[in-house]
């Protein structure tokens, strides 16, 4: 596991494209990074998350607030009247603590869209007043399964096992009916372009926005407007947080940046989902929540900084916090920036080092292109 990749030199066979272009991440930003992806952050629960990111961006803003449910957002020229957003979401999937059984097993519902399929010995922690219980997904061993006897797993058959023989030996340690539980799997990089870990939907997406932030700071860039950036809580489970910051902030334009599906592995359907690719840059979607002047503008800003895009079609929705941005508040103008990810919901979420760091160039190229005031509108 590699704790420091940024402390690496880096290797010979790397594409040349990677040569021609500034870095992007310092080993500031890359300790943050793996700090941040490392700690938890379930639907619903993000406050330790939202802290930590909050802590890093306040260098880089004028001033901060939350709202009611979690929602950060860190402003820049805050006292302007267009506003523009960039935006992420903070929460990772995860399980409730559902039904303890007097045995002591522990059975559990969804919190965002937590695949069964990957649950069955996979280690856990179960948050509690009393603090951290390790616990761990048990499954009959393959000795046992035969014929009749040969389960899928499925929600109603996955369990947990803490170590007790009864449910008052749980409840002892602190767990309790609506106990949130998210695994243990923490950050790692393979050969060395290639980001591993939970929750990196979105939690990269926060990780991208703060360091627009931290360039524009030190690249001394005015913005006519203001710049709010802002990662919502609770996408996982209906763009909630985003809905809610919407109507608050009321901007005239959002960029909103989450993760796609890489098409390249095994068992993906072309088809289906579409060619993506990690490595070959952030991917732009058409679509009716999409607004096309600014897609235009994206599409420019990356044209004219030689910085690799890719396209997708997402048809009725996005799926994403730009839904609730192009529809909230009356309709606002929004574009949506798209990570390729390899294994979504999964502790083994991937992506490419180049691909975060051109999401990164083309925030700061497409948000350096932005005037004050534009008017949107598709009929004038």
């Amino acid at each position: 596991m590699a704790k420091q990749p940024s402390g690496k030199k880096h290797s010979p066979s790397r594409p040349a494209s990677r040569a021609k272009t500034d870095p992007i991440l310092t080993r500031q930003s890359m300790a943050f990074m793996e700090r941040y992806l490392n700690n938890a952050s379930p639907t619903g629960f993000e406050s330790s998350g939202q802290r930590l990111w909050l802590d890093y961006i306040k260098p880089w803003v004028d001033t901060q607030f939350t709202d009611p449910y979690g929602t950060a957002v860190g402003v820049i020229n805050p006292g302007a009247k267009y506003k523009v957003v960039i935006e992420a979401h903070a929460d990772e999937i995860s399980w409730f603590v559902h039904y303890i059984t007097k045995e002591g097993f522990i059975y559990l519902r969804r919190n965002g869209g937590s695949d069964h399929m990957i649950a069955p010995s996979k280690r856990v922690n179960i948050h509690t007043d009393k603090g951290l219980v390790k616990a761990i997904f048990g499954w009959p061993a393959i000795h046992v399964r035969n014929g009749k006897n040969d389960p899928a797993p499925s929600p109603e058959n996955i369990f947990l096992d803490c170590g007790c023989a009864s449910k008052e030996e749980v409840e002892k340690l602190g767990i309790h009916v609506g106990c949130v539980v998210t695994y243990e799997d923490e950050f790692m990089v393979l050969n060395q372009d290639t980001f591993v870990g939970r929750a990196l939907d979105n939690r990269m997406g926060g990780f991208m926005i703060a360091e627009v932030a931290r360039l524009l700071k030190e690249r001394k860039v005015k913005l006519p407007f203001g710049l709010y950036i802002t990662n919502s809580v609770q996408e996982e489970v209906g763009l909630r947080g985003a809905e809610m910051i919407v109507e608050r902030i009321r901007p005239d334009l959002a960029l909103v940046t989450d993760v796609t599906h890489d098409t390249q592995s095994p068992m993906m359907n072309k088809i289906q989902s579409g060619d993506i690719a990690c490595g070959k840059g952030p991917v732009l979607s058409y679509g009716p929540a999409v607004h096309n002047n600014v897609l235009k503008k994206v599409v420019a800003a990356a044209t004219a900084g030689k910085i690799p895009f890719q396209r997708a079609a997402v048809s009725r929705a996005t799926g994403t916090d730009t839904d609730a941005f192009a529809y909230g508040a009356a309709g606002v103008p929004s574009a949506l920036i798209s990570l390729p990810l390899r294994y979504m919901h999964t502790t083994v979420e991937s992506v490419n080092r180049q691909d975060v760091e051109n999401v990164i160039r083309l925030m700061l190229a497409t948000l350096g292109s932005l005037k004050a005031n534009e008017d949107l509108r598709y009929i004038k």
